[in-house]
């Protein structure tokens, strides 16, 4: 079931987008190659709570970290560990905050120190291709609009969907109804309405490979591609106004 949120409960997103929004600011000056995702991690969750907010991801049963941090072939709900970022890496820095009793929800790809052009070029195109979907979520469209952009922009450019993994509406709850594949799935028509009041996470997840995924580890968190080809995700929260649509994060 969708949750339409009232104008009151958006207003408290948005501020809690907006202490996200620096939490994340502050934390990308201090990624660099030679430390380790645990120390980010750390890092996080004290930018977190300053920003009188808690972190979203330790409200997930069983989940003990602030954040997912996953590097190259590793594609979402990587726990940070003493893995140390190399030069050339490409680090997925995914996280959420909780405040007021309201989640939002971010991610961003990025690289570390000299990145080939190759991969420059792959984690553009995923940037772009987010920012396209956005555009989508507004009052009247299918919500298929939004999938249907992702699929587009992502295979044309020659790279793959994961498929299994969608974004989400968000909420009182980090991840609420509707799912938002990154593929357009059955009719257009059939796809959800996008009313005022809707408020979701759209995240553009996709490989160089053929897109296939894996768990990487046998507690079921970490997924990385079955090919082990670099993957990455870009994701923001979005809020459906009667004035129109809002980048919360």
């Amino acid at each position: 079931m969708v949750k339409l949120k009232t104008k009151e409960e958006i207003e408290l997103m948005q501020e809690g987008g907006r202490r996200l929004k620096e939490v994340i600011r502050k934390l990308m000056q201090q990624i660099r190659a030679g430390i380790t995702t645990s120390q980010i991690d750390k890092s996080a969750e004290i930018l977190l709570r300053k920003m009188e907010g808690e972190p979203s991801f330790k409200r997930v049963k069983g989940y003990r970290w602030s954040t997912c941090l996953c590097i190259n072939e590793q594609i979402v709900h990587t726990p940070p560990a003493d893995r140390v970022l190399q030069e050339g890496d490409i680090l997925t820095v995914d996280l959420g905050m909780y405040y007021k009793g309201f989640h939002t929800d971010f991610a961003n790809t990025i690289e570390i120190g000299e990145v080939k052009q190759r991969n420059r070029a792959f984690l553009g195109k995923g940037k772009k291709t987010l920012e396209l979907a956005i555009k989508k979520v507004k009052t009247g469209t299918r919500l298929g609009e939004v999938s249907k952009t992702i699929q587009e922009g992502i295979e044309k450019a020659g790279y793959s969907i994961v498929k299994e993994l969608t974004g989400h509406g968000i909420g009182r709850d980090l991840h609420e109804d509707p799912n938002i594949p990154g593929f357009l799935e059955g009719p257009l028509e059939s796809t959800l309405l996008v009313k005022p009041g809707l408020v979701v996470a759209i995240e553009v997840i996709y490989a160089r490979g053929d897109g296939e995924m894996e768990y990487e580890t046998k507690d079921g968190w970490s997924i990385r591609t079955s090919d082990r080809s670099l993957s990455a995700c870009f994701e923001h929260t979005i809020a459906v106004t009667d004035g129109g649509s809002i980048i919360l994060t």
